[in-house]
């Protein structure tokens, strides 16, 4: 899924080391410079979690992909927890390795629990962008719409609002009223339609998402492997038929990976 040589080798980032894997096409930029020193005086190097995985998260560093485990930031609160986006400081080496310390997050796409509890859930952190992914494949569901991008705007990301399976609405004054319906449900939010199966609107998503980190979101069926398949350029989550009893999808999508984009930035896909 990552290629080690996706930078050039002997290259160096800000983390202050020369590596195959370059950080700041993961994100890394002056300000996680900074935040991180204090750890780099300790001999911990950067990371930023790629996926988590039962007490242990594969993480991209300086010198290339890493897995560690995540037992020393496991706190009580769930809305500390490490998750994918996440930037860490984590052990130089060892057998295990650890991440040490969660650096302070600057935007968190938290989901309210089912439970009576007041915690929630973090589904991704760090993300610049909240991609929505709305099916044309069903009928228009605007109250979904408003709160999928209540939910963007509290995270302190920019939604963004993509209308998947465009190719299913051939007629364009159709397809405009769409889209007018879905500005009007998000104001201030920008709307894309897209298709996965002709290309439409894939490039312009891609080229919107090509500096810093997005987070795809949608309900299962909404074409969010699919998607993510066509902007990565190549097959990395598994796609499945939609039921036809109410067109939704099997969450083939089942846990939080990142995943770099050819044209730039990186994205995380979420189960639905």
């Amino acid at each position: 899924m990552f290629n080690t040589s996706s930078g050039s080798s002997g290259s160096s980032d800000s983390s202050g080391s020369t590596s195959p894997y370059s950080l700041a096409a993961y994100g890394w930029d002056d300000g996680w410079a900074e935040t991180f020193a204090p750890y780099a005086a300790r001999g911990l190097v950067p990371g930023r979690v790629i996926r988590v995985d039962r007490g242990q998260c594969d993480l991209v560093t300086p010198s290339g992909l890493a897995r560690a485990d995540t037992e020393l930031v496991t706190p009580r609160d769930p809305m500390r927890i490490v998750c994918t986006g996440d930037w860490t400081a984590v052990d130089a080496e060892g057998d295990p390795r650890y991440v040490r310390t969660l650096l302070p997050r600057r935007t968190a796409l938290v989901r309210s629990t089912s439970s009576k509890r007041s915690d929630g859930q973090v589904l991704a952190a760090n993300a610049d962008h909240a991609v929505i992914a709305v099916s044309l494949a069903a009928e228009l569901d605007l109250g979904r719409v408003e709160r999928f991008t209540a939910l963007a705007w509290e995270s302190g990301a920019q939604p963004l609002l993509v209308l998947t399976k465009a190719d299913l609405v051939p007629d364009p004054d159709t397809l405009a009223h769409l889209v007018s319906d879905t500005e009007t449900a998000a104001p201030g939010v920008r709307v894309l339609p897209v298709s996965s199966a002709t290309g439409e609107g894939v490039d312009e998503l891609g080229a919107v998402l090509a500096s810093g980190t997005a987070v795809l979101l949608g309900q299962s069926g909404a074409g969010k492997s699919t998607l993510a398949n066509a902007l990565v350029g190549e097959a990395v989550q598994d796609v499945r038929a939609i039921r036809d009893s109410d067109g939704k999808g099997r969450h083939t999508t089942t846990t939080r990976d990142l995943l770099p984009l050819p044209s730039g930035g990186v994205l995380i896909d979420t189960p639905g």
